[in-house]
């Protein structure tokens, strides 16, 4: 199943880039300021979104924290 990771560069985003890998996941990675502006970061996931967002399919997780409880919930990790 295809993911999506909003990222921003951070080690949040890494360590998400990382765990779908060592899962056997694809994913596209969108870059801050390379795919996407911070605008339309905020007008898709809202102003109190945080790094990395998160999509599994056509489903939008949500950040780390969801994205963690999603692979657990499915006993992926």
């Amino acid at each position: 199943m295809q993911s999506v990771i909003y990222s921003n560069g951070s080690q949040e985003c890494d360590r998400i880039a990382s765990l779908v890998r060592s899962l056997g996941g694809e994913f596209l990675e969108y870059r801050l300021n390379y795919d996407f502006t911070q605008k339309a970061f905020n007008q898709e996931f809202g102003e109190e979104a945080t790094y990395p967002q998160c999509s599994i399919g056509n489903k939008h997780i949500g950040g780390m924290k969801e994205t963690l409880q999603f692979f657990k919930s499915r006993k992926l990790i």
